[in-house]
């Protein structure tokens, strides 16, 4: 079977839509090997049906960073003998761009997100103009790929006439996460990033009678962490950093609600589709989420999610008062989250995927 090397700037043990994929590959005869950092608090690698490697670096952030893993990866990468290479986001895709040329392999993009519009790179003229140059060089040579929904894929398509597959980012079901007894607290999972409604989340947790947990980290941390000192929350908001997927799991399972916003800043955003979109209601949770044009849809067939029009600090204190108090509302979002499961999840979603390198190979 062909040996697929998939790239990832992320570290290893907490990438869960890497280790699905790579997993659900590997389980089905393919040599698989993901590449990824290794950053100074790595946890010790676990065993997976694929190879992993991490690549360590002097740096850890910003342009140096990108530059010298990179580089870093190119290396690597030029000694391994591989049958396909797949760039995971465009932080990746330079090495695996030049690596295919050289090596004559099939090239392959895996598009979680529109990466030019995210708000970190689209507010930063100079950042925006040095990705961009990068996403138009590559991705055009990039005919084989996929993303997670239907609005990215007409974007790649209008921007660069490649057509991409869509292959949602879902949990596997997860019975027992859906009947764990949910403990009253709010759960926001995910990266502690720009453009995710932090600077107005943390103040509206002000008139919220529940605790907020935060698992994850991000370059906002420690605004963030700031922002909750300045409105005197730190009782009420505590941090549980980056955490390994099973101990992630158990914090999502016993959620009574679920976060999912982002502003409406750069197409990213607007557009996305957030992989812990699909983790709560896999654990049965309700969540607060915003009315975007792939969770609307998603909404409109399974309601699962109380939706929000803005990322206003008093519409989102609403929003999660509503949920708390509002028991009818939050008992039938959590059966339509059980019923949903059975058709939403990666066991069906990973025949997409399989389908995809099937037609490759």
């Amino acid at each position: 079977m062909p040996h697929i090397y998939f790239t990832v700037t992320t570290d290893l043990s907490f990438d869960q839509r890497m280790i699905r994929i790579c997993s659900s590959l590997a389980e089905n005869g393919y040599e698989v090997t993901l590449v990824g950092r290794k950053l100074k608090n790595s946890l010790p690698l676990t065993g997976k049906p694929y190879q992993q490697k991490r690549l360590p670096c002097f740096f850890s952030k910003g342009k140096f960073f990108y530059a010298e893993y990179n580089t870093r990866l190119y290396w690597y990468l030029l000694f391994k003998k591989m049958d396909a290479i797949c760039a995971i986001d465009l932080d990746t895709i330079l090495p695996c761009y030049y690596i295919s040329k050289q090596k004559r392999i099939t090239r392959i993009y895996d598009a979680h997100e529109l990466f030019c519009e995210m708000k970190e790179v689209v507010t930063r003229p100079n950042i925006y103009k040095l990705w961009k140059k990068i996403e138009q060089k590559t991705v055009p040579h990039f005919t084989h790929g996929y993303t997670v929904n239907k609005p990215i894929a007409k974007e790649f398509e209008e921007m660069y006439g490649v057509q991409y597959e869509v292959i949602r980012n879902i949990a596997l079901k997860n019975i027992a996460a859906i009947n764990h007894p949910k403990k009253k607290y709010i759960l926001y999972q995910g990266a502690v990033n720009e453009g995710r409604s932090f600077e107005t989340l943390i103040p509206a947790m002000k008139h919220v009678d529940a605790i907020l947990i935060i698992c994850g980290d991000g370059n906002l941390m420690a605004e963030v962490k700031e922002l909750v000192k300045q409105y005197q929350l730190e009782e009420k908001i505590i941090f549980k950093g980056m955490l390994p997927p099973d101990e992630l799991k158990k914090y999502t399972s016993e959620a009574y609600i679920g976060i999912t916003i982002f502003e409406n800043k750069g197409m990213s955003n607007y557009y996305s589709l957030a992989n812990r979109f699909f983790d709560y209601m896999q654990a049965g949770v309700p969540q607060l989420c915003v009315n975007y044009p792939a969770y609307s849809e998603l909404n409109n067939e399974h309601e699962i999610a109380y939706l929000i029009d803005d990322t206003k600090a008093e519409t989102i204190t609403s929003a999660l008062n509503t949920l708390l108090r509002n028991e009818d509302l939050w008992r039938r979002l959590h059966n339509n989250c059980r019923q949903a499961a059975e058709e939403l999840n990666w066991e069906n979603e990973a025949k997409k995927l399989l389908q995809f390198y099937k037609n490759i190979f």
